[in-house]
């Protein structure tokens, strides 16, 4: 047992049960805030929107937590999570860190560190995020997040990979990292452990888009958890369609690593800026890119392929609080 950091307070790893490790309530790319003359935020939409997607998960799904894995360059709103947590009843966990560098912010930290080395800065940043708080919300942060770039860990990302592993190491928080188009997983394991966490306590992530066996046991072999948690985002941005992950990830189970398996979708509720207008012929796509598609879709054909319900309870609920838990 261990304590996690929701938006709520701290509860124990006991508590999380079925869990969604890698959402976003809402989220907006670096430069979104600059158009709010057109599209202004609309706190009571975003709440509103949140809480009925979580409420629904709970009610019909079971749903008990859900980790927004939003960094500080998406446009994370602590005290937004904080009310539709307390409104949706379903426990929210924060992110602290940074995203990687080519769809992140990182022109702020780039110009620190032509002055000098901002190792240290960017570690009081994410140890006071952890243990004191997010700016004056009181909201601590309860788990760290990093990503990479498509094929290489630029030196800045590496800078973000060495100091979560440091604050993991020393608060017991763990890591949840972004793989760009199903690259970078192994190294990015060999990263953190050799900057000091604990492998019960890394999750990498989007694994859902590589469909290679080889580099998704390549990975589990660091000992780390791994999440296919793009699940129903298909033909776009990098992403496999469905039809040819889950055979790949009932392959996984029936080998045995159904104890280092997660599952969710990086569904992003609200964008933060203008609508966005996808093309019509996109839309097919991610028909099913919605939190409940693991409820409705995976879980059923996982089950037709005769993954056990034990298997699947290791995947949704013990392997997250094995991973807050250290174990």
């Amino acid at each position: 047992m261990a304590t996690v950091n929701t938006v709520l307070g701290p509860i124990s790893s006991d508590d999380l049960g079925v869990t969604l490790m890698h959402e976003h309530i809402l989220y907006g790319y670096p430069g979104w805030d600059g158009d709010r003359t057109i599209a202004p935020l609309d706190r009571q939409a975003i709440v509103a929107a949140g809480v009925e997607t979580l409420k629904q998960l709970k009610d019909e799904y079971g749903l008990n937590s859900y980790v927004d894995a939003t960094a500080l360059d998406g446009g994370r709103m602590p005290d937004i999570l904080k009310e539709v947590s307390e409104k949706s009843g379903v426990n929210i966990i924060c992110s602290t860190g940074y995203y990687y560098e080519g769809e992140g912010s990182p022109t702020y930290w780039k110009f620190r560190g032509s002055l000098g080395d901002i190792s240290g800065e960017l570690y009081d940043l994410f140890m006071t995020e952890v243990t004191e708080g997010i700016m004056d919300t009181g909201i601590k942060a309860g788990a760290l997040k990093v990503g990479s770039s498509k094929g290489e860990i630029t030196d800045y990302e590496k800078i973000m990979f060495q100091t979560a592993a440091k604050v993991s190491k020393e608060t017991g928080v763990p890591i949840i990292t972004h793989t760009q188009e199903g690259t970078m997983g192994p190294e990015q394991a060999e990263l953190l452990i050799a900057a000091g966490a604990n492998p019960k306590q890394i999750q990498i992530g989007h694994m859902s888009d590589n469909t290679d066996i080889n580099y998704q046991e390549k990975t589990f072999k660091h000992g780390v958890y791994v999440s296919w948690d793009r699940m129903g985002l298909q033909g776009l941005v990098g992403c496999p369609m469905d039809a040819e992950r889950i055979p790949v990830m009932i392959e996984l189970i029936k080998k045995g690593y159904a104890d280092k398996m997660m599952i969710s979708h990086d569904f992003i509720i609200t964008w933060l800026g203008r609508p966005l207008n996808l093309p019509e012929e996109a839309l097919p796509l991610i028909a099913n890119w919605h939190p409940s598609h693991l409820f409705k879709n995976i879980i059923p054909a996982f089950k037709e392929a005769g993954v056990t319900d034990e298997q699947i309870n290791s995947i949704i609920k013990e392997n997250p609080r094995r991973l807050f838990a250290g174990e």
